[in-house]
């Protein structure tokens, strides 16, 4: 445990229990230098108490790197709460969750994640002030998705030339709040889509509703597309897939897409444009972030657009030094908070 958080540049785990609840939870900080760490709350089942540990470093650490390249005053966070085994009372299970949020006195916000909805973040916000996303505020998804849509759009920019989208092939896998919202934005720009997802109701209704094809799971990653859009859970992008890809992009709103940093060497070698996922998928920590703070939704909404200049201008520099996209964005965020924690010493 303690050679994966100095690995990743972890300042502090967390553990809770309340026998009371059922709830067993953890809370990974990466980084506070440059604000308090951020990040949602994942209510997901995991095959082991390990692989919850290694899940909520992993998304610490990235929500620090997102929040760097996206220059919010935050770092890193990451909470994971376990299915409990027995029947639980979810009132009851995210208030203790909320008092093990407040426990840490502003360290951590909290906000959605997969398997966590509003009305979670509203039993939280009972116990604590350090939440975000309640139903007062709304859903990121959206905003997420708008962002993610930003990117592909200067992914289609930088690779075919222009960012139109119409006639675009893209296989999209994952059509959850983000997947399907990001779907509806692509299917009105005109782009054909290929869709997979484990919920056979979500795929039965993407077809409907935006004549998309579907496919098997697996299948997704064998579709010859112009952009794959991967935009469920992490690691897609590992030694198993990253020689099936038959597409110019890459590009989604999943965290954590690549399984290690050698993936994104291996995407460059074979030409596929990546787009880091921390920095196109920046739109719900913005909206999060920027909401929790006070700003008004229009100043919320035009830092999500920036994306697009964002993504354009990283695309820029990987090329002119001949570099994997995924190297440039982590030297970016590295120095980011290499600089704030030099800063505070």
């Amino acid at each position: 445990m303690f050679r994966q958080m100095d690995s990743t540049g972890l300042q502090d785990l967390h553990f809770w229990q309340d026998s009371a609840s059922g709830l067993q939870a953890i809370i990974a900080i990466h980084d506070t230098f440059r604000g308090p760490a951020i990040g949602g709350c994942r209510f997901i089942p995991y095959p082991s108490t390990a692989a919850a540990i290694t899940d909520a470093i992993r998304l610490a650490k990235g929500m620090s790197y997102k929040s760097a390249l996206a220059d919010l005053p935050h770092g890193g966070g990451k909470a994971v709460i376990l299915k409990p085994a027995k029947l639980y009372h979810p009132e009851q299970l995210m208030q203790s969750f909320g008092r093990f949020v407040d426990s840490l006195g502003g360290r951590y916000i909290t906000a959605m994640d997969s398997g966590t909805q509003t009305t979670d973040m509203d039993n939280i916000a009972t116990q604590t002030p350090f939440v975000t996303c309640t139903q007062t505020m709304g859903d990121p998804s959206p905003s997420t998705a708008k962002g993610v849509f930003e990117g592909i759009r200067a992914s289609a920019k930088f690779r075919f030339g222009s960012p139109d989208l119409n006639h675009i092939h893209i296989a999209l896998q994952g059509l959850g709040h983000v997947g399907y919202a990001l779907a509806k934005l692509l299917h009105a720009a005109g782009a054909r889509l290929t869709v997979t997802d484990i919920d056979p109701d979500k795929v039965a209704q993407a077809v409907t509703e935006f004549a998309a094809t579907a496919v098997a799971e697996d299948e997704i990653y064998d579709v010859v597309a112009d952009i794959f859009c991967p935009c469920g859970l992490g690691a897609i992008i590992n030694p198993d897939t990253v020689d099936r890809f038959k597409c110019a992009i890459i590009a989604g709103s999943a965290n954590n897409q690549l399984s290690d940093n050698h993936q994104g060497e291996m995407l460059y070698r074979r030409g596929i444009l990546y787009a880091p996922d921390y920095l196109i998928n920046a739109g719900g920590l913005i909206f999060v972030a920027l909401h929790h703070s006070g700003q008004k939704e229009t100043v919320i909404q035009q830092k999500v657009t920036q994306i697009y200049a964002s993504l354009s201008e990283l695309y820029q520099h990987a090329e002119a030094d001949k570099q994997p996209t995924s190297h440039i964005a982590d030297i970016r965020a590295e120095m980011i908070i290499r600089q704030a924690r030099l800063a505070a010493q």
